[in-house]
């Protein structure tokens, strides 16, 4: 697992738990209890489990499988790292859209590329991570080599993911897996991050609805563009949300809004956490908004509402008085994206 965060220790530790060999390589040392051992908070149970941890690539064993768990902003990094171990099949679990392409491009042919979507929202803590909500993950194949290793290889960690406790599962097109995911991720995050509001505030607010709305149906327009259709992933329905949003507002506002807010499980969305946490240098709304935005434009789609929630984040990111500004203010931020728009 390149990666120690709380992704990266959450699916090596689920991995960990139905006895396979795992390293978590991280930059920094571990200093949360005993190095060997990682605990798994779960809903309904506590457990540990046994792994391997490094900062210093070199002492890794030549793994048969490297996970790359960091951000997408951090992600050439990571995959420098990977690139390392030649031969090992090369997994990506990123938000977004757009890593797959990234790892295209470092990782070099015949070796098998697979991407995975976690549903499952966790965060750290001191001896290990937790888990807030049951979720899952799939597993699809980005490319594949001449012996199918990376289908088989999917199998196998499918597999392992389940009897790990995650439930887990293969698609055939990891194309339209990312963007399902993506739709997912879209939910409550720009907006969350620009307004420092709850996604369940979000939905609940008529002119912020509006806006989700808005970016959902962009995203599915992208979608149906590229030839691409929304799955259904472990642990998130993208369906009933689709359901939702393409109800009358009066009528899908308050279902969704419901539904948002126990989907979260009572973590804020990643944006959030980023820009008003006091996080530093780049944000994921490239790979997120702006990857709706970017295949737009490449398909002749208008999507004047990611485009513009892309910019108000990197600014609100960038800038403490632009926070302040839109701080708890549906409106000034509904106003900002229609002035983007008529820009545009």
């Amino acid at each position: 697992m390149v990666g120690a965060g709380a992704v990266g220790s959450f699916l090596g530790g689920t991995l960990a738990a139905a006895g396979m060999d795992v390293t978590l390589v991280s930059r920094r040392p571990h200093a949360g209890g005993e190095a060997a051992s990682l605990r798994l908070h779960e809903p309904t149970r506590e457990r540990s489990v046994t792994v391997h941890r490094a900062t210093d690539p070199a002492q890794v064993t030549a793994p048969d499988v490297v996970l790359v768990a960091v951000k997408a902003f951090d992600l050439e990094a990571a995959l420098a790292t990977a690139a390392r171990w030649t031969g090992a099949v090369v997994v990506t679990a990123q938000n977004g859209v757009g890593a797959e392409a990234v790892a295209d491009s470092w990782i070099p042919y015949p070796t098998p590329l697979l991407a995975a979507s976690l549903t499952t929202a966790v965060e750290p803590v001191a001896d290990g991570v937790r888990r807030l909500r049951t979720g899952g993950i799939g597993v699809a194949v980005v490319r594949d080599d001449e012996r199918r290793a990376g289908g088989a290889l999917a199998t196998r960690l499918v597999g392992a993911w389940s009897a790990g406790g995650l439930a887990a599962r293969t698609f055939r097109d990891a194309d339209s897996m990312k963007w399902s995911k993506l739709l997912a991720n879209l939910v409550g995050n720009a907006t969350s991050a620009i307004l420092d509001m709850d996604p369940g505030a979000v939905y609940a607010d008529p002119v912020t609805y509006a806006l989700e709305r808005a970016q959902l149906l962009e995203a599915l327009a992208v979608m149906r563009a590229l030839g691409l259709r929304p799955v259904t992933l472990p642990g998130a329905d993208i369906g009933l949300l689709l359901r939702g949003i393409r109800l009358p507002p009066a009528i899908g506002r308050p279902l969704v809004a419901r539904g948002i807010a126990r989907a979260r499980g009572g973590k804020s969305p990643s944006l959030r956490l980023h820009v008003r946490g006091g996080g530093s240098g780049p944000t994921e709304v490239r790979w997120l908004n702006g990857a709706v935005a970017a295949a737009g434009a490449s398909t002749g789609v208008r999507t004047p509402v990611n485009t513009a929630l892309t910019a108000i984040v990197e600014e609100v990111a960038a800038d403490p008085g632009r926070a302040a500004f839109f701080a708890g203010d549906p409106g000034r931020l509904a106003e900002a994206v229609a002035a983007s728009a008529g820009r545009s």
